[in-house]
């Protein structure tokens, strides 16, 4: 899904998988998983940020492959700061 920030201030939605911080206006993909975080779900009822359309494949395919990125880059980041 493609959600937006319609606040006038950032949104900072604080999910089990990761962080998202939008600025008004900003938008942002998400996975369906991530639609059932209750991080997200409550930013959603209290209108913090709106589902603006569904991602499409490609959009969908893309994030997936970002996201497995970080996830394996994590656990490397985390060894340096140690």
């Amino acid at each position: 899904m493609l959600i937006k920030n319609t606040n006038a201030r950032a949104v900072t939605v604080e999910m089990s998988t990761r962080t998202i911080t939008l600025n008004p206006g900003d938008e942002a993909l998400v996975t369906p998983e991530e639609v059932q975080d209750s991080a997200l779900r409550d930013h959603l009822q209290v209108r913090g940020v709106s589902i603006v359309r569904p991602s499409t494949e490609a959009e969908e395919g893309e994030l997936r492959r970002v996201l497995s990125g970080q996830a394996a880059a994590q656990p490397q980041e985390e060894q340096e700061e140690a």
